[in-house]
């Protein structure tokens, strides 16, 4: 394919994708024709909400043709600087103190942008995993499955699925819904 033709199908791509949407509610979201199913329905409740709006394609499109990974600082410097400056953003949004701040010279705070939601899950219980054998430490007698077995996940109305796949295995019923 060179540039010319590229051009020629991106264009009608962009076509096929907007009547899609626009067609969207007409379409059962589990087709009789397998395999795929419509996430973008507004009648799609499952995991996730819409994934994408048309800004959005379009961001997805300048990031697929530029092709930057961003997932060192010396493979893309503004993707870091982009990042930081990001968090920084969400950190006072939120009104987190300027301990959280990149941008704070006597700082050690700052985030990174997960790429996923389980990801993100997977890092905020990751170290809370590791506790119960800090106990066990101390409580040498303990086994460490009678350990595990105490430990509790607390969760909204509508806990992101990957928490229960964290948290397997450590005992009966381990989550406490809200």
């Amino acid at each position: 394919m060179d540039a010319h033709e590229y051009r020629d199908r991106g264009k009608k791509m962009i076509d096929y994708i907007a009547d899609y949407l626009e067609n969207i509610r007409e379409r059962d979201v589990f087709p009789h024709v397998q395999p795929i199913t419509h996430w973008q329905s507004p009648y799609m409740h499952a995991y996730f909400p819409a994934l994408n709006s048309y800004p959005s394609l379009l961001g997805d499109m300048l990031a697929n043709g530029v092709n930057c990974l961003g997932f060192t600082w010396a493979s893309s410097p503004a993707c870091t600087e982009l990042e930081i400056v990001t968090m920084d953003w969400l950190a006072k949004a939120i009104g987190l103190p300027d301990d959280f701040l990149h941008s704070k010279t006597q700082s050690h705070g700052g985030g990174v942008i997960q790429t996923t939601a389980s990801e993100s899950t997977f890092v905020c219980l990751w170290p809370e995993e590791r506790r119960p054998f800090e106990i066990s430490n101390a409580f040498s007698d303990a086994a460490d499955a009678e350990i595990n077995s105490r430990l509790v996940l607390f969760v909204g109305s509508s806990p992101f699925i990957c928490g229960e796949g964290r948290i397997s295995g450590t005992g009966q019923d381990p989550i406490r819904r809200e």
